[in-house]
């Protein structure tokens, strides 16, 4: 158990060093026990390369408790505006985004508010994409904290429940938002909104943890 510990602090400090400012060096502290971060990003396309994040929204998971008091929601002012098309799915029109933060600051501002708690979220290899973007130039790497995927633990929880002679690599288990809220009779929100997704995520996060028996 001691090698094991010392070898991931050992790891971590040979990160740490490696940072482009120092500024983040509490990325690689020791994370409070069982804390988390649920997180979400509303963007402008689906494009990991071009498109821009237009908002933010992340909130603190401690034990089985989704704090809504403790959140961060930040609008972000995109380079290159916002199409019709996106406005749509996320009803953020120009004016709003106009007064939104700088895309540097507003990450500067999660990297904060997240510390290094782990990162929850739906698909969230997406939403990390599009703030690696922004984030490697700051720290000279990718985000270091671990992410947890909400999809991936529903997924492990219904295909325990599925016969033998059903699990296999196509179980046909539907991995959809709302189909995975209400088979785990979860209150679902507004969605194409950053925090409403980042609470939603939060919310059965808590909830996959609790039936799979990791709660402690």
């Amino acid at each position: 158990m001691w090698i094991s510990g010392g070898l991931a602090q050992w790891r971590r400090d040979r990160r740490r060093r490696r940072l482009a400012d120092p500024e983040f060096a509490f990325l690689f502290d020791d994370p409070p026990p069982h804390e988390w971060v649920a997180l979400d990003c509303e963007t402008t396309g689906l494009d990991r390369r071009r498109d821009e994040i237009v908002s933010i929204g992340a909130v603190r998971i401690v034990g089985e408790r989704l704090l809504t008091s403790e959140r961060l929601e930040l609008l972000v002012q995109p380079e290159h505006g916002v199409s019709p098309e996106s406005v749509r799915i996320h009803r953020l029109r120009e004016r709003d985004v106009a007064r939104g933060l700088p895309a540097e600051e507003a990450v500067r501002r999660l990297l904060h508010f997240v510390g290094s708690r782990p990162l929850v979220g739906y698909y969230l290899e997406f939403d990390l994409a599009m703030l690696n973007r922004i984030a490697r130039p700051l720290l000279g790497m990718a985000l270091p904290q671990p992410a947890i995927e909400v999809s991936a633990l529903y997924y492990d929880y219904k295909f325990r429940q599925l016969p033998p002679y059903q699990q296999h690599d196509n179980a046909g288990i539907d991995l959809r938002f709302d189909t995975m809220m209400r088979d785990l009779q979860l209150p679902l929100r507004d969605a194409h909104d950053a925090l409403n997704d980042a609470v939603m995520a939060g919310l059965a996060f808590i909830k996959l943890r609790r039936l799979q028996g990791m709660s402690s």
